[in-house]
């Protein structure tokens, strides 16, 4: 699991100075690039060798508002993997506070650059034992 923190932008706000909860998607896949820079697996790497990992699903639970000027943190690691597919788990929290505020989790499967499956273990299998290495359970 990483930690990732960015404060809260008043354009990311609604008159109530309440996150819009469209903005949690934008937080999730920030946190993701974050984790996947920081163990190694950056997307521009993976796309440079004809990886493309395209969103199947996202679901989002809001728990308490996260409000403009606030800090959060999100825990991100990546829940399952089987070599085609992978979701990674998403967990906010108000850093001042250290309420948990959301959870969710993105769904994403591996493709060529022509959007077909693509099986790491079999093609890319440095890059599959790294992900296998990164599941928490």
């Amino acid at each position: 699991m990483q930690k990732y923190e960015r404060k809260i932008n008043y354009y990311e706000t609604d008159k109530m100075e309440v996150v819009h909860h469209s903005n949690y998607i934008r937080y999730f896949e920030e946190a993701r690039c974050y984790f996947l820079d920081n163990e190694g697996l950056p997307y521009s790497m993976l796309e440079e060798k004809g990886i493309m990992s395209p969103v199947l699903g996202v679901s989002c639970d809001y728990k308490r508002h996260v409000t403009f000027g606030d800090t959060i943190e999100i825990h991100t690691y990546i829940k399952e993997f089987s070599g085609v597919k992978f979701t990674v788990a998403y967990e906010i929290y108000n850093k001042n506070t250290s309420e948990l505020c959301v959870s969710g989790m993105t769904r994403h499967c591996f493709t060529d650059s022509n959007l077909k499956p693509l099986n790491l273990k079999k093609h890319f299998n440095d890059i599959y034992e790294k992900f296998i290495s990164l599941v928490e359970v």
